[in-house]
C-alpha cells in the first residue's frame, strides 16, 4: 500500500492546494538562483513600494475603517495601520535584506574523511514556507523578503482584518517580482478569508515544507496543535524586566518605560515588573510616576500597590491570570520579589521564553541571571525592545522563535534554510 501524497494527486484541487502546487514550482526555479538575481527581485520590490505607496494606504484605509467601526482596539488598529512614513520604512527594510549576505550554499562544515571522499554540509532553502498570522500587514512584505532572499517560495495568509491591505501589497510584490524576471509565483497570497482555507494550508503537507504562525496564543496554539504540516512555533512575549537590588535608579526607570511604553502592541513589549525588595522603597515611586506619565496601568501585589499612594499612577490588585497576561497595551504586572533568585523562579513559572531583562551595577548578578534564565533572549541593562531581527543586524525578521529546535529568537535568513551533505568521490565503494 502506498501512502497518498498531494503531489501526486491529479483530481481537482482547491484553490488554497492549487495555489500550494504553483509556490512548489516556483521554489524550484528560484533555489538554485544566484544572488544578484534574487537582490534585483528585493531592489525592485523596495521600488515598488515606494512608487505605489498611494495604492497601498489606500487599501489599508479600507482595512483600518472596517476595524474602527468593529470596535477593535487602538492598539491593534496601530499595528494594522499603514502610513507613507511606515511604507517607505519597510522598503527600506527590504533594501536592508538585499544588503545581507545569502547563506544558500554557505559551507557549514566540510572535511575531507581519512579515504579520501571530500564532505560538505551546505545551506539549502526550505522550499514552501507559508506564514499564518495577524493584523501586521508589514509582516506581508517582510515574509516575502526575506523568503525570497533564502531562494524559498512563500504563501502569506494573513488574518481577514488586513485583507484588502494584504491583496495590495501581494500584488505589488508580484508585479515587482516578475519585473525581475524571477516567477511571480514565488509570493503568493493563500486564496480565501475563511478559517477553512488556513485548515487546509495547515494540511499540505508534501506541498508547503513548514509554517511559521505569528501572532497571538490562540493562533499559535491552533496551529501547532492542528497542523500536519511541520511548524517553527514562534512565541507570545511575556517579557519580563528585573530591577536588582544594585541598579542605577535612573538607567532602570528609563529601561522599563521604554520597554513598557515605547510600542506596547508588539511581542517584545514589557509586560511584567520585577523589583528587588532591597531597592522597592527607592525605585518603585519613582517607576510608578514614570508609569503614570506613559500611562500605564499598573497590575499590582500588594507590595507594590503599598507604594503607590502619593502617586498618580493607577494601579489595580494583581491576579494570578495577570502574571501570564501578554497585554500588548498599557498595562504592565508589578512585584517585589525577596532575590533575584526568586524573579528568576517567578520568570521560569511564568515567561513565554521571549526577552527578559536585568537592570544591575552587579557583574555577579548579571552572570547569575543570565546563566539561570532559559528564553531566546536574556538582556543586561536594556530594553527589551531591541529583541528584534532588525535591531540584531538580521535585516528583517520572520518572527521570534521561541522553540528550541532548529531555531531560537529573531529569524533572520539562516533560519529560513536547512542543509544538505555533498559527498564527492573519486570511484570510491564501500
Amino acid at each position: 500500500m502506498t501512502s497518498h501524497s498531494p503531489l501526486a494527486d491529479s483530481t481537482p484541487q482547491s484553490p488554497v492546494v492549487a495555489t500550494a502546487r504553483r509556490a512548489r514550482a516556483a521554489a524550484a526555479e528560484i533555489a538554485p538562483l544566484p544572488r544578484s538575481a534574487k537582490d534585483a527581485a528585493l531592489l525592485a520590490i523596495a521600488d515598488a513600494l515606494e512608487a505605489r505607496t498611494d495604492e497601498i494606504v489606500a487599501a489599508n484605509a479600507q482595512d483600518v475603517d472596517r476595524a474602527r467601526a468593529a470596535g477593535t482596539s487602538e492598539t491593534v488598529i496601530d499595528r494594522l495601520t499603514l502610513t507613507p512614513e511606515r511604507v517607505a520604512a519597510i522598503a527600506s527594510d527590504v533594501r536592508d535584506v538585499a544588503a545581507l549576505p545569502d547563506p544558500v550554499g554557505e559551507v557549514v562544515r566540510g572535511s575531507t574523511l581519512p579515504n579520501g571522499i571530500d564532505l560538505r554540509q551546505v545551506r539549502v532553502p526550505l522550499g514552501v514556507v507559508g506564514i499564518i498570522y495577524e493584523a501586521r500587514p508589514n509582516v506581508t512584505v517582510d515574509a516575502a523578503a526575506l523568503c525570497l532572499k533564502s531562494g524559498n517560495a512563500v504563501l502569506l495568509r494573513g488574518s481577514s482584518s488586513a485583507y484588502a491591505s494584504n491583496t495590495a501589497l501581494v500584488g505589488v510584490l508580484r508585479d515587482a517580482v516578475e519585473q525581475a524576471q524571477l516567477p511571480a509565483d514565488a509570493v503568493q497570497l493563500v486564496p480565501g478569508e475563511s478559517r477553512d482555507s488556513v485548515r487546509e494550508l495547515m494540511r499540505a503537507r508534501g506541498l508547503v515544507d513548514v509554517l511559521i504562525p505569528r501572532g497571538g496564543a490562540s493562533l499559535i496554539r491552533t496551529v501547532v496543535e492542528e497542523s500536519t504540516v511541520p511548524v517553527i512555533e514562534t512565541g507570545t512575549g511575556n517579557c519580563h524586566v528585573y530591577v536588582d537590588a544594585q541598579t542605577d535608579l535612573a538607567m532602570a526607570v528609563d529601561i522599563l518605560i521604554n520597554s513598557k511604553a515605547q510600542r506596547p502592541s508588539v511581542c517584545n513589549a514589557a509586560e511584567t515588573l520585577l523589583v528587588h525588595q532591597d531597592v522597592a522603597a527607592d525605585f518603585l515611586p519613582l517607576a510608578l510616576d514614570a508609569l503614570a506619565e506613559a500611562g500605564v496601568t499598573v497590575h499590582a501585589d500588594e507590595r507594590v500597590a503599598a507604594y503607590a499612594a502619593g502617586s498618580k499612577a493607577t494601579v489595580v490588585p494583581a491576579t494570578e491570570e495577570d502574571w501570564e497576561t501578554e497585554y500588548l497595551s498599557y498595562d504592565i504586572a508589578a512585584a517585589v520579589v525577596d532575590s533575584l533568585d526568586v524573579a528568576v523562579r517567578h520568570i521560569r513559572e511564568w515567561s513565554s521564553g521571549h526577552t527578559e531583562v536585568i537592570v544591575t551595577t552587579s557583574q555577579a548578578a548579571a552572570r547569575r541571571f543570565t546563566q539561570l534564565v532559559d528564553s531566546t533572549t536574556v538582556t543586561v541593562n536594556a530594553s527589551t525592545r531591541f529583541t528584534d531581527g532588525g535591531q540584531f543586524g538580521f535585516g528583517a525578521e520572520i518572527g521570534i522563535s521561541t522553540q528550541k529546535l532548529h531555531a531560537r529568537g529573531p529569524m533572520g535568513l539562516p533560519e529560513l534554510t536547512s542543509t544538505k551533505y555533498i559527498v564527492t568521490g573519486d570511484g570510491h565503494t564501500r
